[in-house]
């Protein structure tokens, strides 16, 4: 009977106190002929062992506080024990009072080579570069968590962002590339951290926390005054707009928003949309056929 309350009193300690992160690992290597695949399978067996047993923060997650997140590698070589690739990253968050999950991030690394011995351990040690498999990886947890915390409490997502930055520093000592201001253009690891740290974007936070707390997460209550709230913290962007039009954070914010932005003003209670689509072909061009379709 004693034994049997240890077990019981064990479990509930790992379901109250998990891990960070509920995330699914895929490698896809397709395009590749001739190459050793049982070591995709391992790998990705591993990464999926690495990215949900690693303790990511000193924070307590519940079990159902876990966050959902999805890491797709695309193998485009392979040889020797070198992988070039390249990483899509994606993550949610839930919606108050219903089913629905929000996307929160979606990046696209494009600088993603690495060793990978089949079978080695993957360990994360945040006061070393070991291996750049590790520290992408070890990286994009941490801005995960970061942005999750951002989309409840404003700015709560400082310390993992810190966290990343010091990634980055310790990582600008290797010959891999996405790590520093020289590798090229402005949208990389080095700049992702950089401008997550830096008061010129706290905008960004500001609109992530209104976004979800004072917009989706209103809905379940009043449609209305959600999409009100949604609408009023898209506005809000105009304050990184004035400072730094085409901001890497704020294509990042719609990258991962921009379909789910048309999905809420596509249907439902109507409010007055023909501000908030003018501003959304000012701050997202790219976007401006989905903002086309928006009904003022």
């Amino acid at each position: 009977m004693t034994k049997l309350i240890f077990f019981v009193a064990l479990l509930f300690c790992f379901s109250v106190h998990s891990q960070e992160l509920n995330c699914i690992v895929k490698i896809n290597s397709q395009s590749l002929t001739n190459a050793n695949q049982p070591i995709f399978k391992t790998l990705e067996t591993s990464l999926v062992d690495f990215v949900n047993k690693t303790k990511w923060t000193n924070k307590k997650f519940k079990q159902n506080e876990k966050i959902d997140c999805t890491i797709f590698i695309n193998v485009t070589s392979y040889g020797s024990d070198q992988f070039a690739a390249t990483l899509q990253v994606s993550s949610s968050r839930p919606v108050f009072g219903s089913s629905y999950a929000s996307p929160v991030l979606n990046i696209n690394d494009k600088d993603f080579n690495f060793r990978y011995v089949e079978f080695e351990n993957l360990i994360y040690n945040p006061n070393s570069f070991d291996s750049n498999l590790v520290s992408v990886i070890a990286f994009y947890a941490s801005i995960i968590v970061g942005i999750d915390a951002d989309t409840y409490e404003y700015n709560s997502g400082k310390e993992f962002y810190q966290q990343a930055q010091e990634i980055v520093n310790l990582a600008q000592q290797s010959s891999f590339r996405g790590w520093s201001q020289n590798d090229g253009g402005s949208q990389n690891r080095f700049f992702l951290a950089n401008d997550l740290m830096s008061g010129t974007f706290d905008g960004v936070k500001m609109v992530l926390y209104n976004y979800h707390r004072k917009g989706l997460d209103l809905m379940s209550d009043d449609v209305k005054k959600g999409k009100e709230g949604v609408k009023q913290a898209i506005l809000e962007l105009e304050k990184v707009h004035a400072i730094r039009p085409n901001a890497y954070l704020t294509r990042i914010f719609f990258d991962a928003k921009s379909d789910e932005i048309l999905s809420i003003f596509s249907g439902g209670p109507q409010i007055n949309t023909a501000d908030l689509v003018e501003n959304l072909n000012r701050f997202s061009p790219i976007n401006a056929s989905k903002w086309a379709t928006i009904k003022f």
